[in-house]
């Protein structure tokens, strides 16, 4: 695929919008805003489709949205573990704790809100990223590749822009690449390193300074899958992601249990934080932006990652893998996600200060009345981050070879390249690896978001004719 001229041709015409002056601060704040328009828009514009299609979504999940016909790589089932594996990940544990520790409780309340809206944007993503999925490489003509990438495209080229369509689709695609090395896998390193220092004493831990030691350990597990495509990753997290979703449940239920008393209590704080204005309008205004970007980076509605994943299902069409697509930010962000919530608030370790951050001040929570649970939480982050790195290789190796070509040897290097920042990623100040993480990933929603905007009506139009098959043939 020869892009770079079209590329270039699109550049020109977005030239005098790129160049403006803005502040990085506000940048986020815009795209935030962003995130937050289309996934309100959507809910109200398909009609609250994640509340009306909810039971639908689990019974498709496991009912007849299991059934194979034969058009994909991997199941339903599989897709919406495989999408889940990426988003389930450090951003429930370390970045709700960063989103809390910053932004105060009420943040929590913003990311469930959130998390509600975003079903409703993840449910239009994934389903153009099925309609729109190609196989572009006729060495591998089973291979599925679909995303944002290829609807983007396919928008602007209807409304007679393809150089602007081309653009948008190799900028989205490089943001993806970048997020995928920095939050779908240095983050992750770096979090469950420091996880283990926590575990294991700390500054007296034995592990202090062999950062680079796990990080090639880390390595090669995670090379031992994605060696094996998108089949051997699908396999891994659909028996992967219901055991550690499982075991941090429980863990995190036993904590709440042991501090019922205080579960309302927390409740109300999470609420009324988020709309107190004790500590003035911009404090108020920081949780909700927090919340806002915290819920992002976990469930990714609105970023288009899942549309890159779950548009290799080979069970149904495009609005029935979209319904059951909704499933994953409730899971990610309603459920995981408030799990920790709660457990910070209700053993009240977020005020207690000291400089914890990040899994620090959710493993300080977990041991609040029974010393050896970080040891659980240890390995539920180790689960956890494996399971988003295997994942997110994934999305970066797709829009690796969109931009640079279906070759086998462009996989090999953007495999290789991988796996050694894994091993940097574990000795990375956690700072820097947020800040990086953050702007990359944000930076993908915008051509993403557009491209929904623009499909809009299509996408209505579908879902409707859809419900109306069900409706005929029930």
């Amino acid at each position: 695929m020869n892009i770079y001229p079209e590329t270039w041709k699109g550049l020109q015409v977005l030239k005098p919008y790129l160049s403006l002056p803005f502040d990085a601060c506000l940048q986020l704040k815009f795209i935030l805003i962003w995130l937050a328009a289309v996934a309100v828009f959507f809910t109200f514009y398909l009609g609250f489709i994640s509340i009306r299609y909810f039971g639908r979504s689990i019974k498709m999940l496991f009912g007849e949205g299991s059934r194979v016909s034969g058009d994909g790589e991997i199941s339903q089932y599989q897709a919406l573990m495989a999408s889940l594996s990426g988003t389930v990940g450090l951003g429930n544990i370390a970045g709700v704790a960063v989103a809390i520790s910053t932004g105060g409780p009420g943040a929590a309340f913003w990311m469930t809100l959130m998390g509600f809206f975003g079903m409703s944007s993840k449910f239009a993503e994934v389903m153009l990223g099925v309609k729109y999925r190609q196989r572009p490489d006729p060495d591998h003509p089973t291979r599925i590749s679909g995303g944002p990438m290829y609807y983007l495209k396919a928008a602007f080229e209807a409304r007679g822009m393809p150089s602007v369509g081309t653009f948008f689709a190799v900028f989205f695609a490089l943001c993806c690449i970048i997020g995928t090395i920095g939050g779908g896998n240095m983050y992750q390193a770096n979090q469950t390193y420091k996880q283990i220092l926590v575990a294991t004493g700390g500054d007296a831990s034995m592990f202090v300074g062999y950062g680079w030691a796990f990080g090639v350990v880390l390595a090669f597990f995670t090379g031992a899958v994605i060696i094996g495509g998108l089949k051997s990753i699908a396999a891994v997290a659909s028996k992967l992601v219901p055991v550690m979703g499982i075991i941090y449940f429980i863990a995190g239920f036993v904590i709440i249990a042991m501090h019922i008393d205080n579960l309302i209590p927390s409740l109300i704080t999470i609420v009324t934080s988020a709309f107190s204005l004790k500590a003035g309008f911009g404090a108020l205004l920081g949780g909700l932006l927090i919340g806002v970007q915290r819920a992002a980076f976990s469930n990714e509605a609105g970023l288009g990652s899942a549309a890159i994943v779950q548009s290799t299902t080979n069970t149904d069409g495009p609005v029935g893998t979209g319904i059951v697509a909704m499933l994953g930010p409730f899971i990610d962000t309603i459920i995981i996600c408030n799990i920790t919530a709660l457990v910070i608030v209700i053993t009240g370790v977020y005020t207690e200060g000291g400089g914890m951050e990040g899994v620090e001040l959710t493993s300080r929570a977990f041991s609040d009345g029974i010393s050896w649970f970080p040891y659980v939480l240890t390995i539920t982050v180790v689960l956890f981050a494996y399971s988003t790195m295997i994942s997110w290789y994934y999305c970066g190796a797709v829009c690796v070879r969109y931009v640079f070509g279906e070759k086998d040897w462009v996989e090999t290097v953007f495999k290789v390249f991988y796996l050694l920042c894994t091993v940097v990623g574990t000795s990375a100040e956690l700072s820097n690896l947020i800040n990086f993480t953050d702007a990359a990933m944000m930076s993908m929603a915008f051509p993403n978001i557009l491209g929904l905007f623009i499909l809009a009506p299509e996408i209505k139009r579908d879902l409707k004719e859809y419900l109306l098959q069900v409706k005929n043939s029930g």
